[in-house]
């Protein structure tokens, strides 16, 4: 097999892939102030907890993760907050539904980016 479907670029491919995704149903979804207003908090908070993201963010950036949340950096509005989600969502395979994603991406917003 060749192209993007071989070894560590049918990853590559999957990521970008996730990426797109979820800019795309940003872009279609409703004005940021009502963006998370169907959160489910407590289950974003179970998710967080259970795919181990804060490890995963200490393995990236080191100290306790948070470094990786910068609300000045390329991830400035709701929209792509939720796309982010969804790509490591798509990238590390973890199965989580459109709804779910949407709960993540609540909880990092109240915590971290509090965007309106």
């Amino acid at each position: 097999m060749n192209g993007f479907f071989h070894g560590g670029k049918m990853t590559l491919f999957k990521a970008a892939l996730g990426f797109w995704v979820g800019v795309l149903v940003a872009v279609s979804a409703p004005a940021q102030s009502s963006f998370f207003k169907d959160a489910d908090y407590p289950l974003g908070e179970k998710l967080i907890a259970e795919n181990r993201c804060v490890a995963c963010h200490v393995s990236k950036v080191g100290g306790n993760g948070n470094a990786i949340y910068k609300p000045q950096g390329r991830i400035n509005t709701s929209a792509l907050l939720r796309g982010m989600v969804e790509q490591c969502n798509t990238e590390l395979n973890l199965g989580m539904f459109p709804e779910e994603v949407n709960s993540v991406a609540a909880v990092l917003n109240r915590d971290h980016y509090k965007f309106k």
